[in-house]
């Protein structure tokens, strides 16, 4: 059964997003996610300074099984991402809500985060997955 972190928002489609305190957010695969795809070979980044739109794509993820697109949780504006994954792709895996986080944006709607689904909303969906 893969982990659900109760301090973070979800989404139907494996996404999850941490409200920072300097009002970013920061956004990943859930580990659900990383366990369906397999071991991760390549990270698409989005580019820091790109408009994200809610539901938009804003990458790839690459695992030995598939690739998929990664779609932003939030509208928003990149302001950084985890420079790390284009050489240890494999931190989606290992750490998927730590070290294996995706980007940072700073969100069109500082509540938006509030409007995604709870950890245990989320696990039921993970769970019928």
């Amino acid at each position: 059964m893969a982990t659900c972190p109760d301090n973070l928002f979800y989404t139907k489609s494996h996404e999850w997003v941490r409200e920072e305190k300097d009002g970013t957010v920061t956004i990943g695969v859930t580990d659900h996610a990383q366990e369906a795809m397999g071991d991760m070979v390549f990270v698409d980044l989005p580019k820091v300074g790109a408009k994200l739109k809610e539901k938009g794509e804003c990458g790839v993820l690459e695992s030995v099984k598939s690739a998929s697109d990664f779609y932003s949780p939030i509208a928003g504006e990149v302001v950084e991402v985890n420079e790390k994954l284009s050489s240890s792709p494999d931190l989606v895996n290992k750490e998927p809500y730590d070290k294996g986080w995706i980007a940072r944006i700073k969100p069109d709607n500082k509540d938006a985060a509030k409007k995604l689904l709870s950890a245990d909303a989320y696990t039921k969906i993970a769970d019928e997955a």
